[in-house]
């Protein structure tokens, strides 16, 4: 099994779009997937036709409270998410003071890790404690990105981030990798952005990128994942 960590501080990076298609496709391929939404805005809860008003996945942080309760079906078979909640926003806050708060995702999931195939975590737009135990429990760190000037801010910075984490908390912590998302073939700009990802950051760029295409906005309206919202058309390339 392996736990991926979707990274970026930045908001509106593609990280909930990204981690609701990747599962997806990963279950519809027979694999048993979980998502754990942690991000208090709740866009793959929403997503996934679930509410953000949610208490359990605060208490699994403040009260030690079993994640295996929070465990939810979604429209596709083996496709499993833990809900988000906005009181998750209320972490920070309540784990200030808490010896090892960096810990208790890992700890919680360890129990349970076994069930899927793959462990999915879209983290919040910043490096706080519940991206903190992304990190710590996480195999692997994915980093969407758009193929956008100021999208490029901030990249250089967490990449260091993730090697303090590697450094200090989670030895096996690894890059999964960077994926180029809203690549618009059309534009010279998103194709240069494109080139000097691949050139500032060799080897972490991934071949297969994702086109900008108007059906990944409009599926979260739908409640369902790309693959089954519009089956004809494919989403990524490789360049």
């Amino acid at each position: 099994m392996g736990i991926f960590a979707i990274v970026n501080q930045k908001g509106g990076s593609a990280k909930t779009t990204t981690a609701v298609n990747l599962c997806a496709s990963l279950a519809v391929m027979k694999k048993k997937v979980l998502l754990i939404d942690l991000d208090p805005q709740g866009s793959a809860t929403k997503w996934l036709g679930h509410s953000n008003d949610r208490k359990e996945l605060f208490n699994v942080f403040t009260c030690n409270e079993s994640i295996k309760i929070n465990v939810l079906n979604t429209c596709i078979k083996g496709f499993n998410v833990i809900p988000s909640s906005s009181w998750l926003i209320g972490v920070d806050k309540a784990l200030a003071s808490e010896l090892g708060a960096e810990t208790i995702l890992r700890k919680s999931l360890s129990k349970e890790k076994s069930h899927w195939d793959f462990v999915f975590i879209d983290c919040p737009p910043s490096m706080g404690i519940l991206s903190l135990n992304a990190l710590v429990v996480a195999d692997k760190v994915l980093v969407p990105l758009e193929t956008r000037i100021m999208a490029l801010d901030g990249l250089a910075q967490l990449l260091k981030t993730l090697e303090t984490v590697k450094e200090r908390l989670n030895p096996k912590l690894e890059m999964g990798g960077i994926l180029p998302c809203r690549v618009d073939k059309s534009t010279r700009l998103s194709l240069d952005i494109l080139e000097d990802l691949k050139k500032r950051f060799k080897g972490k760029v991934y071949k297969t990128v994702i086109r900008e295409t108007v059906k990944l906005a409009e599926c979260p309206s739908f409640g369902v994942p790309i693959n089954i919202y519009d089956k004809k058309k494919p989403r990524s390339r490789r360049f």
